[in-house]
This record gives structure tokens, C-alpha cells and sequence, in this order.
């Protein structure tokens, strides 16, 4: 697998050895004295040192935005993650930011929100982060389960699955985080529909802004740290799927007819976009385009994301397989 790892960024060239060990509370307690690790949902052996510690990847937790007129960095093809709130200008968060720091707290429309992206599995969420009456902001564990990010609440300190915004870990276990609607398209898409949208500004934490650290990732034969099961029907484990509730749909499926319409949703697909985990340069890698996801009835935005397909059946093992009459 050729992944380009930057020494000393996020340290994710560990040693397999050390990625494997079995878990326990014990190696941890140091690090969260906080963290009630007698209540959790998972097997702590199922949980694995990413490499970095506690924070090593660091949130955005005070993110500047400035008008998509006055940005000159970002290349046409990038992607950035959307959100759009009534009565208040766009947003968009470029993946050259959210690749080394994969949580911005923020807040829309008056609603605080965590905008969270794990590049090991593709999956890209935005959730509310008020929990229980209680606004907190997310950080990162350092930690990965199946390959996924596991994110923490600095209310509690405990620990949530980010593809299922779900705590596994802690006082809060078994709550689930409330997902809000977001997509990605191009840094173009973007500016041409909202001209008077707002851009999230690079970050003042001196990383390579705009370089790839998984270079070739989603061109790999496998995973990082995942020993899961592989996506059924021969679909690569690391082809992008678009995935809706329960439902999962192979891109591929949409590049050749780009609209698609089926159980009660049409998706879109549009060329123009980049992938984030392609090329060293975010804003070379190949064309792997844009995906929107609405109800076929009411035209509506919906929830979805596009991961990967060994994430989808990691995290969905149940789930239904859109594969079309070709397969």
C-alpha cells in the first residue's frame, strides 16, 4: 500500500506491532483520567493506536472564514465539504484543511457543529454538537476502530465512533449524535452557486496546506489497520460507495448514467471534482466527481455520505447493496 506519510505530522508510520496490541484500559487511564471506561459498546480490543496521541491530529476550534471572492489558494477541482443554513451565506470547509485536522468546530445558523472527515475510510459528517442540553466541542482520540476515526467529547471525554456518530466508549455511551446535511463538491461548484458564500480560511498550525499525507490511498489493495470483512460482489474495499441510511451505491453505478433514481431518492453525478487521497497535490488528484443526493419526491437535500465500500460494510453489515442488474 503506498501511503507518504510527512514524519512527525500525524505519525501514522507505526509500527504494526504496536497498531495490533490488544487494548486495554489500563495503557489508557493516564492519558483520560476522565473517561469512564467500565461503561462501553465495544470490545476494547477492537480499538487501535492510530499513531498519533491524544489531539496529535488537532480540531479547528475557532475556524475564520472570509467572501469565496478573496480566496486564492484553493484549485478549481478541490473538494470542500458544504454546508448551507437558511438566512445565512454558504459554507464551505476545503478537504486541504480538514485532511490534517479532520474535526472544525463550529457554528451555523446557530447551531454548533462539528464538521468531521476521516481520510482513512472517506467518511465525511457533520453533526450537531450539543448533547443533552449541553454544547461541547470534539476532539481526536488518536485512536481508530475498523479503520475509523474515533473522535472524543471535551464535556465528558468520552469516545464516539465518527461514521456512526455514536459514543463507544465512556460516560455517555450508546448516544448518538444528531447528523446535519452537508455535501461535497469543487472549490468552482461551490463559488459559482454562492458568490456571496464564505470559505473557511487556512488554519494557523503550520502544516502543508494544499499536500496529500495518504498519498495513492485510494488506489490501495487494502486498508489501514482494518482486519474487517471486504465488501461483498468484488467491489474493491476502497471504492466509494454513496451511502444512504442503509443503503449503499457504487459510484461507478452513477459515472455511467449520472442520474439515478431508486428507492425514493435520485442521485446526481456531476465530473469536476478531485479526489482528496489521490495525488501528493491535493488539487491534482484524478477526477472522481460530485455527488448530491436528493428525496425523489420532494426534491429535498439528504443525508448521505461517499465512503469507502469496506466502510460501508464495516459499519453496516446488514445493509443493502445497490448494485444494479450488471453485477
Amino acid at each position: 500500500m503506498r501511503i507518504h506519510i510527512k514524519a512527525g505530522l500525524l505519525g501514522l508510520a507505526v509500527s504494526l506491532a504496536g497498531g495490533l496490541a490488544m487494548a486495554q484500559p489500563a495503557f489508557w487511564t493516564r492519558e483520560w483520567p476522565v473517561t469512564d471506561f467500565s461503561r462501553k459498546s465495544v470490545e476494547f480490543v477492537e480499538i487501535m493506536g492510530g499513531g498519533p496521541p491524544r489531539d496529535g491530529i488537532p480540531s479547528v476550534d475557532d475556524p475564520v472564514f472570509k467572501p469565496v471572492d478573496q480566496e486564492r489558494e484553493l484549485n478549481p477541482t478541490e473538494p470542500v465539504a458544504v454546508i448551507e443554513a437558511e438566512g445565512e451565506p454558504a459554507r464551505a470547509y476545503p478537504y486541504r484543511y480538514l485532511i490534517w485536522h479532520e474535526i472544525v468546530n463550529d457554528t451555523v445558523g446557530g447551531v454548533p457543529v462539528a464538521v468531521t472527515y476521516c481520510p482513512l475510510c472517506a467518511t465525511i459528517i457533520v453533526f450537531e454538537r450539543t448533547i443533552n442540553g449541553k454544547v461541547t466541542t470534539f476532539g481526536t482520540t488518536g485512536k481508530l476502530r475498523l479503520s475509523n476515526l474515533i473522535m472524543y467529547d471535551r464535556e465528558t471525554e468520552s469516545w464516539w465512533q465518527q461514521a456512526e456518530g455514536r459514543a463507544i466508549v465512556g460516560e455517555l455511551t450508546g448516544q448518538t449524535l444528531t447528523p446535519v446535511i452537508s455535501w461535497t463538491e469543487s472549490w468552482e461548484e461551490f463559488k459559482t452557486r454562492n458568490p456571496d458564500g464564505l470559505v473557511m480560511d487556512s488554519p494557523r498550525a503550520g502544516r502543508p496546506y494544499g499536500s496529500n499525507p495518504y498519498a495513492g490511498y485510494d488506489t490501495s489493495a487494502r486498508p489501514f489497520l482494518y482486519n474487517g470483512e471486504n465488501p461483498p460482489f468484488g467491489i474493491p474495499p476502497l471504492a466509494r460507495v454513496i451511502k444512504v441510511g442503509k443503503r449503499a451505491w457504487p459510484l461507478d453505478r452513477l459515472r455511467d448514467v449520472e442520474t439515478l433514481t431508486e428507492a425514493g431518492v435520485t442521485i446526481t453525478w456531476k465530473a469536476g471534482q478531485n479526489s482528496a487521497l489521490d495525488r501528493r497535490d491535493i488539487g491534482k488528484g484524478r477526477d472522481i466527481g460530485m455527488i448530491r443526493v436528493k428525496d425523489a419526491e420532494s426534491g429535498e437535500d439528504m443525508l448521505h455520505d461517499v465512503l469507502f465500500a469496506f466502510a460501508f460494510q464495516a459499519f453496516e453489515p446488514d445493509g443493502e447493496w445497490m448494485i444494479g442488474e450488471t453485477r
